[in-house]
């Protein structure tokens, strides 16, 4: 069996997120197993660096699959970019050693969350990123954002309940930029729990609106009550950038 790597960009607008479900077709995993399944004849099953939730975007998704075909890599791309839906775009494809596992291989990730952050809205992005009129305090934000480097329990920003899981997660680089009305925000980390991103964004904006004070990142982090963080900001301002491996 050979086992092949693909690395996948995507625009999640009209999908149910990237895991495969049984009652619905509208996944990302669905889509590309399908058109799989047709070029090679046999069940594949592919193998996601991480599930992204419905309305969320890839620009360097990565996932692995085993297989029998004999076709070349330079096939398989031809064939599934023939024949996948055109917001799903394989941008590459190689093959790897047997031992590589696109999720538990995983080292680190980095996504962006855009904001639109002016009075006027805007027409052209309002599917790729979250609407905010109100003036935000960007330095304010920043101080807030060194709060949560580094090792921490992040289950108070994420929306997990109890689980046996480890929901200990490392941080590396936040970084908040701001060209023109987008606001642009890079997480760079070695995981990231469920809407983990998405609460942190929303708590880093309330801060700069002044809806909270900057001590919610500490008091968060240390009674972990969801409650207590910013809102759960949408889907449609989410990309997973790149997945980074050994």
């Amino acid at each position: 069996m050979r086992n092949m790597k693909m690395t996948i960009e995507y625009d999640g607008k009209r999908y149910l997120g990237w895991q495969r479900l049984g009652n619905s077709d509208k996944t990302i995993q669905g889509k590309i197993e399908n058109v799989l399944m047709q070029m090679v004849g046999e069940k594949i099953e592919i193998i996601g660096s991480g599930r992204t939730d419905a309305g969320t975007h890839a620009r360097g998704q990565v996932a692995n699959f085993k297989m029998k075909s004999t076709l070349s890599t330079h096939e398989i791309l031809t064939f599934l970019n023939r024949y996948l839906p055109n917001d799903i775009v394989i941008k590459d494809v190689s093959e790897v050693g047997d031992r590589f596992h696109a999720r538990y291989n995983a080292k680190a990730k980095q996504y962006s969350y855009y904001v639109w952050n002016d009075v006027i809205p805007t027409a052209f992005y309002r599917h790729h990123s979250f609407y905010v009129p109100q003036e935000l305090d960007l330095e304010k934000m920043g101080k807030a954002s060194e709060k949560l480097l580094g090792t921490h329990d992040f289950i108070g920003f994420s929306a997990l309940k109890k689980t046996k899981k480890s929901t200990v997660r490392k941080i590396e680089e936040i970084r908040i930029e701001k060209e023109g009305a987008m606001l642009h925000f890079t997480f760079i980390g070695d995981g990231f729990l469920h809407k983990m991103i998405r609460i942190l964004t929303g708590t880093l904006l309330e801060i700069g609106m002044g809806k909270l004070d900057m001590n919610v990142i500490d008091d968060v982090l240390e009674n972990k009550i969801r409650q207590d963080a910013g809102e759960t900001v949408p889907a449609a301002g989410l990309f997973l950038d790149e997945v980074f491996y050994e």
